[in-house]
């Protein structure tokens, strides 16, 4: 049903720009529509595009507790632009406390299951509990990210979360992301000046060269696929 669902929503919206896409799916699926953000910039252009055209659409973001100042500040400064609301959620103080008392605040370090554990407490259980309820899921994947991307389209059925996601940005490039973030002032993390590309949480990612891959600097120290579990690609 909900892949049904998915495709109806490609042939209505095909010739829709985002704006239209939002509002229309706002209005689709009163209540029901989502918008995860990590301050990014991918991110921040979607919350600009929802902010200036006032859409009641719910955004939401995820604290793991290990986030970078920068980060915060870049949080603080997007409430203040657009004036609304932002719902954070926190992993569960029991889990995070055992995580540490058991295995110690670096576990993550040592291997991939346990780089894996410590984004499953901080960041996929509170998704769970975020997108609960919900029916569409707006993310800011792009597809040049990462080679796992490429063959994703612009509405997905998520069966691991049960929820049709958009990803309104899919085809642009990091080129047009930017242009857009200084044509329209929109916050952006310091970070990103000093090389930072994909940010996570402070003690998994760093700097990467001209060079790199964009998602290299993340989880530098592993050869996995450069996934937390919050998205399959």
């Amino acid at each position: 049903m909900s892949i049904a669902i998915t495709n109806t929503l490609l042939d209505k919206t095909k010739d829709f720009s985002i704006d239209e896409t939002l509002a229309f799916l706002a209005n689709e699926f009163k209540g029901k529509v989502v918008f995860s953000t990590s301050f990014g910039q991918e991110d921040q252009v979607i919350t600009a595009l929802i902010g200036k055209n006032n859409l009641p659409i719910t955004i939401f973001t995820l604290d793991t507790g290990r986030l970078f100042q920068e980060t915060y500040d870049v949080f603080h400064k997007t409430l203040k632009k657009y004036q609304i609301d932002i719902k954070t959620y926190f992993p569960e103080t029991s889990a995070v406390e055992e995580l540490l008392n058991q295995k110690g605040p670096n576990s993550f370090y040592e291997s991939v299951e346990n780089r894996k554990e410590c984004c499953f407490i901080r960041k996929v259980a509170p998704l769970t509990k975020a997108l609960k309820g919900n029916e569409i899921w707006i993310t800011g994947l792009r597809a040049e990210q990462s080679e796992n991307r490429n063959d994703l389209d612009l509405f997905e059925y998520d069966e691991k979360f049960d929820i049709i996601k958009f990803n309104p940005l899919l085809k642009w490039t990091l080129e047009e992301v930017q242009k857009y973030i200084d044509d329209n002032n929109v916050p952006q993390n310091a970070l990103h000046k000093q090389g930072f590309v994909s940010i996570g949480c402070a003690p998994c990612t760093r700097a990467i060269t001209a060079d790199e891959d964009i998602r290299a600097g993340r989880w530098w120290w592993e050869s996995s696929h450069k996934e937390c579990g919050l998205h399959q690609k």
